[in-house]
């Protein structure tokens, strides 16, 4: 199994080193498990309706920043993260081969964390690192044929992923629902590209920060 973060809670584990029973549970099934425990129940409970009495204190432009920012939470926490095993797979899938240095950069993460999860992948066969002829402090990655494979798996675990998150939409809602977000965000790099970096998103939802356009 591919190792990504946990969803369960917001400690947000590795699933080969899960801290909780649920944690270890979905790294199993593939399943968020519900809580259990009678507090949490009630804790969750409670919170889920302050939640909903607020919401409907709000007018309609804070009710869409609120389901923008809750569906910001839920698309990160079902990313793969920003250096999970299976997202270098899909990143080095696109290409023949690559830097370490590239990749690292690519990632956004730091390079001692990226050399660890690259020692993971090349450990279990799943790519291959030589010294670059072109620059010496740093080295050539290439998938294996058994990691473009899992490459593979993964992508298409996202698409099964992305699918899923949108099927309670029909194909014309979703057409419908892209003009009008496409809309609004060319309207706020637009309108606030000068003043703040642009936060843009992988294909996946990963958070990735940008300079404003024109620079």
């Amino acid at each position: 199994m591919l190792k990504h973060l946990c969803p369960c809670c917001g400690h947000h584990c590795y699933l080969n080193n899960t801290q909780c029973e649920r944690g270890a549970e979905y790294a199993q099934t593939g399943v968020i498990p519900p809580r259990t425990h009678k507090a949490d129940g009630h804790n969750e409970k409670k919170k889920k309706d302050s939640h909903k009495k607020k919401y409907h204190t709000l007018d309609q432009d804070n009710k869409l920043i609120w389901n923008l920012r809750d569906m910001g939470h839920i698309i990160r926490s079902l990313s793969e993260g920003k250096g999970s095993q299976s997202r270098i797979l899909i990143i080095m899938s696109e290409v023949q081969t690559m830097t370490q240095r590239e990749l690292t950069e690519r990632l956004g993460i730091q390079p001692g964390s990226a050399s660890e999860v690259i020692g993971k992948l090349e450990s279990a066969g799943l790519l291959k690192r030589t010294p670059s002829e072109e620059d010496r402090r740093t080295s050539d990655i290439r998938l294996t044929d058994t990691g473009r494979l899992k490459a593979m798996e993964a992508i298409e675990q996202r698409k099964v992923r992305h699918a899923e998150m949108f099927s309670c939409l029909s194909e014309e809602d979703k057409a419908d629902f892209l003009i009008l977000l496409e809309k609004v965000n060319n309207d706020w790099r637009y309108r606030y590209g000068e003043k703040a970096s642009v936060q843009k998103y992988s294909n996946d939802g990963e958070r990735c920060t940008h300079h404003s356009e024109k620079e």
